[in-house]
């Protein structure tokens, strides 16, 4: 009637639309069908300002991730905690004070084992499902797995320009749904915990977050150490062996940089502290390398020898000290620290199992995008976190939750890696490491993966920037602003606009701004930044132009854009309607005569509805009209498409 409507195609055709698109990228298509999958599409033809039409399609599919990465992180959850039980085991006797806090202790890891063992096992029986709908939320063997994790492709074919891709990830809020929001989320939850260990301390010696930090960080470094010094002292004899100067330099280097990495003298203190009949001064004990005379290897040996002797008391003296500070820890924290750790584990798969699948939705995109190439590898790439909670009753301890799972993924790097074989089975990306750092790699295809940069190909680590913005828009934020306390919404957005501006002083240093993006709205990313800034220290209710300004830096920046509420069903289907029209108006000259039409198309036809049926089996966002009077409007449903229903 108004010159937009979707094109509802057949099955037949909407195939053959997908293997034309997909034919033009078929070294590409093994890498989506391995990870994404079950896709609805739409197809729309839209009216431009200059009387012509644009072909817009919509694909959304879900991730296999939702279920493989979680299930992975317990693995390593079970895994490093049973080594945390042997190291504490192996401390040897203590006195009756300290032996039984040790069985404590202990009692509480077997318990947490058991637990993730239970999920696991239960995940395990899990089949042909790759998302976790949102009515499944509070659902205990569910916990770990992300609500509703969907990408969502916007693709754009204009006459006389090349297609434009635009992709978003929508996932539920991050939060321990199962455990509730009775006593607010992680952010309040660990602050009184460390408060309440302070209080206490009187009972044990108390630790820091940043004092049990570096003792965990210090046994990850030990278990890596000891063998490669050991791989180099062999390198080093060997290298004697064959009278090879050259070698025996290269070998004597490594050797030196990695013995330098070993506990140093600013560590003495707390483990002299935690650890008192323990005395570590390795430093004087080394022995001094030399290149000798005669036969090079009979002179190195003894000397090899001692250093290793030297490396493995060094390694057990400092791994016993560090376990005795974690033990402490532990003993200081019962029960309250294991429910904690336990809380921030589920947050933080449900958020990895997100930023693993926009890593990856990104890095396919731009694959043939040399300039984006080498920006993720000198910088790395933002990950734009947008969230609609409000900060008022439950959903104040959602944000919470969320805050500190986007924030743990700092400690998070990508890398790139040679798949094995050509099999998609051989293409799932593989979580390794412990809860201080963990790594995804990215298995491609070896025709892919030879196209990358070398330094990528060499397996260099690769970062990502998380970020988190926050504005709340229902009828709870109304009251949260008229009576209740907005401030960690404001604080929350500061911080983070803060790193977010940091991120962009890297990469104007490392990578010419000319790489970047060109966008039709000519804005320039500093000025969007200062009006950013502007717009976070303004006091505005609802001011959703921070959400509207942080995704079009996010994109400008070449970022990986992601939208939440509580389910990623309702407000998120307005926030990502909203965003895909207005791209469409500023960069491919959608008429506004007719933009609130094609609004209102895409919220009542489109991919966005169809996940609320996958979600809840009914074609109905759940507002009501009480509800939607405190929206803004450009968030509102169109009549016929909003109800009272079970989300």
């Amino acid at each position: 009637q108004s010159g937009i409507r979707p094109e509802h195609s057949t099955v037949q055709e909407n195939l053959i639309i997908c293997c034309c698109i997909r034919w033009l990228f078929l070294p590409f298509l093994c890498l989506s069908l391995s990870v994404f999958k079950n896709p609805v599409c739409k197809v729309y033809r839209f009216q431009t300002v200059d009387s012509k039409w644009m072909l817009v399609r919509e694909q959304m599919e879900e991730c296999t991730l939702s279920f493989s990465i979680p299930k992975q992180l317990l693995s390593l959850y079970i895994q490093e905690d049973m080594g945390r039980v042997q190291d504490l085991r192996e401390l040897g006797e203590l006195s009756p004070h300290w032996d039984n806090l040790r069985k404590e202790v202990v009692t509480r890891y077997g318990g947490l084992i058991s637990s993730y063992q239970e999920t696991l096992a239960e995940l395990d029986k899990v089949t042909g499902r790759s998302f976790k709908p949102s009515c499944c939320k509070a659902q205990k063997s569910l916990e770990f797995i992300p609500i509703n994790l969907h990408t969502q492709r916007m693709r754009v074919t204009c006459p006389r320009k090349t297609d434009t891709i635009y992709d978003i990830v929508t996932v539920g809020a991050p939060a321990a749904h199962f455990q509730g929001f009775k006593c607010g989320g992680l952010q309040r939850l660990l602050s009184r915990y460390e408060a309440e260990k302070k209080s206490t301390a009187y009972q044990c010696i108390y630790y820091s977050p940043e004092h049990t930090a570096k003792a965990q960080e210090v046994l990850s470094t030990m278990s890596i150490l000891q063998p490669l010094i050991t791989n180099l002292a062999d390198q080093l004899l060997q290298a004697a062996q064959e009278h090879s100067s050259t070698g025996l330099r290269d070998a004597l280097k490594m050797l030196s940089d990695k013995v330098s990495q070993l506990p140093n003298p600013s560590m003495h203190l707390l483990i002299h502290l935690s650890y008192p009949f323990i005395s570590l001064y390795y430093t004087s004990s080394l022995p001094p390398l030399i290149f000798p005379v005669g036969d090079w290897r009979e002179q190195l040996c003894p000397l090899v020898t001692r250093l290793k002797d030297c490396v493995m008391e060094v390694v057990e003296k400092a791994k016993k000290a560090m376990t005795f500070v974690l033990l402490q820890e532990a003993a200081c924290s019962i029960p309250q620290g294991f429910l904690l750790q336990q809380r921030r584990d589920v947050v933080f798969s449900q958020a990895l199992a997100a930023l693993a699948c926009g890593f990856i939705m990104r890095l396919y995109a731009g694959m043939q995008d040399k300039s984006f190439l080498r920006q993720l590898h000198l910088v790395g790439l933002v990950a734009q976190f947008e969230s609609l909670l409000s900060t008022y009753s439950e959903e104040i301890g959602m944000l919470e939750d969320m805050e500190f799972g986007i924030s743990d993924l700092r400690r998070v790097l990508f890398k790139i890696t040679e798949a094995k074989t050509e099999d998609i089975s051989e293409l799932q990306p593989l979580v390794c490491g412990r809860r201080d750092h963990f790594t995804v790699e990215v298995p491609l295809p070896r025709l892919v993966f030879q196209t990358l940069p070398e330094e990528i190909k060499e397996g260099k680590p690769l970062q990502v920037f998380p970020v988190l913005f926050n504005v709340g828009i229902n009828e709870q934020q109304t009251i949260a602003e008229r009576f209740g306390d907005i401030s960690l919404q404001e604080r929350i957005n500061q911080k983070n606009f803060e790193i977010l501006e940091a991120y962009y002083k890297s990469l104007s240093e490392k990578v010419p701004l000319e790489c970047l993006p060109c966008f039709q709205t000519q804005s320039d990313i500093k000025e969007l930044l200062e009006t950013l800034g502007q717009n976070v220290v303004t006091k505005k209710r609802k001011n959703v132009e921070i959400l509207w300004i942080a995704g079009m830096i996010c994109r400008r920046l070449n970022g990986i854009r992601f939208t939440s509420c509580k389910s990623a069903k309702d407000r998120t289907s307005m926030s990502v309607t909203l965003e895909q029209c207005a791209l469409l108006r500023d960069e491919h000259q959608l008429s506004k005569d007719f933009f609130i039409r094609a609004l209102d198309c895409m919220r009542r036809e489109g991919c966005r509805i169809e996940n609320v049926e996958k979600n809840i089996r009914c074609r109905k966002y759940a507002f009501n009209m009480l509800q939607l009077m405190a929206f803004p409007k450009c968030y509102r449903p169109p009549e016929g498409t909003y109800g009272k229903v079970d989300s």
